[in-house]
C-alpha cells in the first residue's frame, strides 16, 4: 500500500514522518466535526504560520484555495524539493502580512 500524499505539497506521507489532520474550516469557526485532510506537520505547521482562523475560514476553505496563496505557494516550491521525511521548525513566530 502506498503512503497518503499531503494535499498541500503533494509529497508522499510516510509513517514515521510527523502528520496532523487540518480542519479546512477552522473548528473555532464552526469547523468542529467538518471535512479534514492529513498533511505533513511541517505543512499544516506553515499554514497556521501565514494565515488567521478567519482568513483560513473565509478564503482558504480547499488545498487549492491554499496552494494559491503567495506565501504558501513559495513555501510549496520551497520543500517539495525536499525529501518526503524532511521536518523542520518554522522559523519565527507569525511572520507579518
Amino acid at each position: 500500500m502506498s503512503d497518503p500524499v499531503c494535499p498541500l505539497c503533494h509529497r508522499p506521507i510516510p509513517p514515521d514522518v510527523s502528520q496532523s489532520l487540518h480542519h479546512l474550516i477552522p473548528k473555532l469557526k464552526g469547523g468542529k466535526g467538518g471535512p479534514v485532510i492529513l498533511m505533513h506537520h511541517i505543512c499544516h505547521r506553515e499554514i497556521h504560520a501565514t494565515l488567521t482562523e478567519a482568513e483560513l475560514a473565509r478564503d482558504y476553505d480547499t488545498p487549492e484555495k491554499l496552494r494559491a496563496h503567495p506565501r504558501l505557494a513559495k513555501f510549496i516550491a520551497w520543500v517539495s524539493k525536499r525529501p518526503p521525511g524532511f521536518q523542520s521548525k518554522v522559523p519565527g513566530r507569525r511572520r507579518k502580512r
